[in-house]
């Protein structure tokens, strides 16, 4: 454990000894900001149309569900932007400098490499979440939402997060070129998420496989307050399988060098 947290420690100095961290971060709080802006003025638009309806004023809408529910489904659309920046450089720029042969030859298990960039990967996103969620303060300073569907909800894009960091983190270790690595990542993390709306047109048996293999339906349940144990077995086993995936690539880079 010791090896691995050395090797999520140089990740995270690596980050944050170039732009790339900065960059990432001011930018999700930007972009979240911005949405959460949008769907307060909506939100307030609302309320006090029905106000003057004499509809019960604000409490007739549901903040959560007009406001903190569809904030984060927008946003486990939009770390899908953000995942392919976050990894591609991970594993692609150490083949590409050279560093990935002294990783090699050191005595670190494959295991140990692979999980201790994950976790490198995953505190950088796990702060850009935790930073995000700073604008939901002012709903709690000046107004009563409901706290159980705004945790489950981050547990849910944290998930979601670390399945889509374990398969750039393969996808990364498949090339020289981290550009290239950004662009895979991407191009599969969008047929996951276009996946969805081919299966609509499939039928009800295939949308019933689409419904469980696509990751983005799996996180609806986190943001309606719901933790349901298949979609935390679900996402837990796409980290498990991305991380494997990586851990054989690896593997086969050991014995190739």
């Amino acid at each position: 454990m010791r090896n691995t947290l050395a090797i999520a420690r140089r990740e995270l100095h690596s980050y944050f000894g170039s732009p790339i961290a900065y960059m990432l971060v001011g930018l999700f709080a930007l972009l979240f900001g911005w949405m959460f802006y949008s769907f307060l003025n909506f939100f307030s638009e609302q309320s006090l149309r029905m106000s003057q309806f004499g509809m019960g004023g604000p409490q007739a809408i549901n903040v959560n569900e007009m406001l903190i529910r569809p904030l984060l489904l927008q946003a486990g659309i939009i770390i899908l932007i953000f995942i392919p920046t976050l990894t591609m450089r991970t594993f692609a720029e150490e083949k590409r400098s050279g560093t990935i042969e002294l990783l090699l030859t050191s005595p670190l298990t494959d295991w140990e490499i692979v999980l201790g960039k994950f976790l490198g990967a995953f505190a950088l996103y796990a702060l850009m979440l935790l930073l995000s969620a700073l604008n939901l303060l002012w709903l709690f300073a000046y107004g009563d939402p409901e706290v159980a569907p705004i945790l489950t909800g981050y547990l849910g894009l944290l998930l979601l997060g670390g399945g889509f960091i374990a398969i750039g983190l393969f996808l990364s270790n498949l090339t020289r070129n981290q550009i290239v690595a950004g662009l895979l990542t991407y191009a599969v993390l969008l047929m996951l998420l276009l996946v969805a709306w081919v299966g609509e047109g499939a039928g009800p048996v295939g949308r019933a496989v689409v419904s469980a293999l696509s990751v983005f339906q799996h996180f609806e349940d986190f943001s309606k307050g719901v933790i349901d144990t298949q979609h935390v077995v679900y996402y837990l086993s796409v980290i498990a399988f991305g991380l494997f995936l990586t851990a054989r690539s690896v593997d086969a880079d050991r014995w190739r060098g």
